[in-house]
C-alpha cells in the first residue's frame, strides 16, 4: 500500500526522487514552512512544475510552533491595520468552511473590570467592526454570574461581567502538511532534509540551487526557471550579499513567541480567555487544544542561533505565570503543573521600533534577480501571501492556467457523503478531526489500525492508528518528526510521551525499519531534545543554581 501523494525517496536517492521531471523545474521552493506549502500547492494548480525543498522537517520552525490561531488578530485594529484584520477575518472563515475539522471556531472571552482598559465600551465597539468584517455577530455581553458560568477559576475583584467573540484554531502542523499532500496530489514534489547551500545565478537571473540531502549527503545541482526563497527567519542567508549590504530596508527582525501547556484538568477553560498583561498590557490568551490547555504568549527579540531549536528564556516563563496568577489566582499555578512548553521564531521587517509588539505584522515580497523573497505575514493568510508571491512571477509563466477567485483551497477532500458515515468504532468528532486532517486518506488511515489502535491516548485526542500511518506515509526520518509535528504527542504528554516509549518502538520499527540501535538513538536523541527545548525542568534547575551563588536578586523582565 502506497500513499498516493507523498513521494518516496527509495534509498534517500534524492536524484532518483526528481528524475520524472526531467532537467528543469518551473519554480523550485525553499522553505518547508505554511507560506511555502501554500505557495507550492498554488503554483501545482496553476499547472507548474513546482518542487519544495526544506532543510529540516516540514513545519520545523514556526509553522509548528506558532500560537495555533486561525483568528483575524483583533488587536490590529488598535493599530488601525484594518485592511490586515479584514483579509484575515475573510480567510479565518474560509479555512474555517474548507477545512473542517482541521481549522475549528473558537469561542473567545474577555472579562470586564472596574477602572481596567480597555473597557467594555471601548472594547466591544472593535468587536462590531470585527463581526461587521466577517458578516455575522458573534459577540455577546453577559452579566457578572453568567460570565462566571463561562469562566470558572477567574478573579472576581472589580469583575462586572465580560465580552465572548469568536475566532478559530488549528493544529498548525497538520494544516502544514495538509496543504503539501494537496499540492503533491495535484503534481507537486516536496522533500525534507534537503538543504539548499546555493542559489546559482546565469545571466543574472536565479537559475539553479545547489543542494546536499542531509539522510545521505548526496550533492546535485537542480535547475529551475524562478526559485522563490520562503524561509523566514533564514530568508537573509539565501539572498545575495551585495544585494543584502545594499538594501538596508529589507532588515530582517527575528522576535520569539514562547507557549506553555498544561493539564485541562489543572487549568480548565471551556473556552478561550483573553486578557491583557497587567505589566505591559499585551494580550495573552489561553484555551483548550488537543485535551489540554494551551497559553501564550511573549513577543521578544531572539538574539540567539536561529540555526538551533528556539526555547523558552527564564523571562518569558515568569511572565506567563505572572499572567495566570493575575487572572486565575485561586489556582495557585506552579511550573510543577507546566506539561511542556514551546517557542517559535518569527520574522518581520525591522522598521527600529525599540517594542517588538509594535512592528508590522504585513508579510513582504520583493523579487531580486529571479530569487523571490517572501517573509513576514501570518498563518491565517497563508493563501493570500502564496498568491501575491505568484503574482510577482506572472512574467515568467504568461501562459499558466488561470485559477478561479472562489477556487476551493483544498480540491481534493472526501466527499460529504463519506464524512457523514461515521465508520465503526470512531465517534463523530474522531472521525471529523481526521476528516480535516487527511481528507481523502482518512479512509485509508483507518483501514490500517491494528488492535486497539482506534483508541486515543490518554490525555489526548490522538488516535494510535494516527503513528502508524504517518511514520509509513509521511516521511519521517526521525523520532521528533513523528512525536513533535506529525503528531503533537511530545507536546502533550508529560515527560515528552516517555509513558508510552514500548509503543512508540513498536511501530517505529515496524513501519519505519528501524533496528534495535537506530531505535535507542532516536529515542536518545529526542529525550536530549525535550529536555533542553520542550519542558521548563532547564530553567528551574539553572534558576536554583543561580540562587545559591547569587547574594542579591535582580527582578527578570521581559523587553517590551
Amino acid at each position: 500500500m502506497r500513499h498516493p501523494a507523498w513521494k518516496n525517496r527509495a534509498n534517500a536517492d534524492i536524484a532518483q526522487a526528481l528524475q520524472h521531471r526531467g532537467q528543469q523545474w518551473d519554480v523550485v521552493v525553499i522553505g518547508g514552512g505554511i507560506t511555502g506549502a501554500g505557495i507550492l500547492l498554488e503554483a501545482a494548480k496553476r499547472g507548474l512544475s513546482a518542487l519544495l525543498l526544506e532543510q529540516r522537517d516540514f513545519a520545523w520552525g514556526t509553522s509548528s510552533r506558532s500560537s495555533k490561531l486561525v483568528h483575524g488578530g483583533l488587536r490590529y485594529l488598535k493599530e488601525a491595520k484594518f485592511h490586515l484584520t479584514r483579509d484575515s477575518v475573510r480567510e479565518r472563515e474560509r479555512l474555517m468552511q474548507q477545512a473542517d475539522g482541521l481549522v475549528e471556531a473558537q469561542s473567545f472571552a474577555f472579562a470586564d473590570y472596574r477602572g481596567r482598559k480597555p473597557g467594555r465600551w471601548m472594547f466591544a465597539l472593535g468587536l462590531a467592526i470585527y463581526d461587521r468584517m466577517a458578516g455575522q455577530r458573534a459577540r455577546h455581553y453577559f452579566s457578572k454570574d453568567e460570565f462566571n458560568l463561562l469562566t470558572p477559576h477567574i478573579a472576581q475583584q472589580d469583575l462586572q461581567g465580560g465580552l465572548c467573540y469568536a475566532d478559530a484554531k488549528t493544529d498548525d502542523a497538520r494544516l502544514v502538511l495538509r496543504v503539501l499532500q494537496e499540492a503533491q496530489a495535484a503534481g507537486a514534489v516536496a522533500l525534507n532534509y534537503v538543504a539548499v547551500e546555493n542559489v546559482l545565478y546565469s545571466d543574472g537571473q536565479a537559475s539553479a540551487v545547489q543542494v546536499v540531502d542531509q539522510v545521505s549527503g548526496q550533492r546535485l545541482q537542480i535547475d529551475c526557471r524562478t526559485v522563490i526563497n520562503a524561509t523566514g527567519a533564514w530568508a537573509a542567508r539565501l539572498r545575495r550579499p551585495d544585494v543584502v549590504q545594499a538594501d538596508s530596508a529589507k532588515k530582517l527582525r527575528p522576535l520569539r513567541g514562547s507557549h506553555l501547556i498544561f493539564p485541562a484538568w489543572r487549568l480548565p477553560v471551556a473556552q478561550a480567555v483573553s486578557l491583557m498583561h497587567p505589566r505591559d498590557g499585551r494580550p495573552v490568551f489561553l484555551y483548550p487544544w488537543e485535551g489540554v490547555t494551551l497559553v501564550g504568549t511573549t513577543d521578544v527579540d531572539h538574539q540567539l542561533d536561529i540555526q538551533q531549536e528556539a526555547r523558552i528564556s527564564q523571562a518569558e516563563l515568569d511572565y506567563l505565570m505572572e499572567a495566570l496568577a493575575f487572572q486565575f489566582p485561586s489556582l495557585a499555578l506552579s511550573c510543577d503543573d507546566i506539561v511542556s512548553c514551546y517557542a517559535g521564531v518569527r520574522t518581520v521587517i525591522d522598521s527600529g521600533q525599540a517594542d517588538p509588539s509594535k512592528e508590522a505584522r504585513d508579510h513582504a515580497v520583493w523579487l531580486e534577480h529571479g530569487l523571490l523573497s517572501v517573509t513576514g505575514g501570518k498563518l491565517t493568510t497563508f493563501r493570500l501571501i502564496a498568491l501575491d508571491a505568484l503574482k510577482q512571477l506572472k512574467p515568467y509563466f504568461p501562459h499558466w492556467k488561470e485559477v478561479e477567485a472562489a477556487d476551493t483551497l483544498f480540491p481534493d477532500p472526501l466527499s460529504a457523503t463519506a464524512m457523514a458515515e461515521v465508520p465503526s468504532g470512531l465517534n463523530a468528532q474522531q472521525w471529523r478531526r481526521l476528516c480535516g486532517r487527511w481528507g481523502k486518506d482518512a479512509l485509508a488511515l483507518i483501514s490500517l489500525a491494528q488492535e486497539a489502535e482506534l483508541q486515543t491516548l490518554p490525555g489526548t485526542q490522538t488516535l494510535v492508528v494516527e503513528l502508524r500511518w504517518a511514520a509509513r506515509f509521511e516521511a519521517v526520518w526521525h523520532l521528533d518528526d513523528l512525536l513533535l509535528r506529525r503528531t503533537r504527542l511530545g507536546l502533550l504528554l508529560k515527560a515528552g510521551g516517555a509513558a508510552h516509549a514500548d509503543l512508540f518502538r513498536r511501530i517505529c520499527q515496524q513501519e519505519l525499519g528501524w533496528n534495535d540501535a537506530r531505535w535507542l538513538q532516536e529515542w536518545t536523541d529526542y529525550l536530549a531534545l525535550w529536555e533542553r527545548c520542550y519542558s521548563v525542568q532547564h530553567l528551574r534547575a539553572a534558576s536554583s543554581a543561580s540562587m545559591t551563588t547569587a547574594t542579591s536578586a535582580t527582578p527578570v523582565s521581559v523587553k517590551r
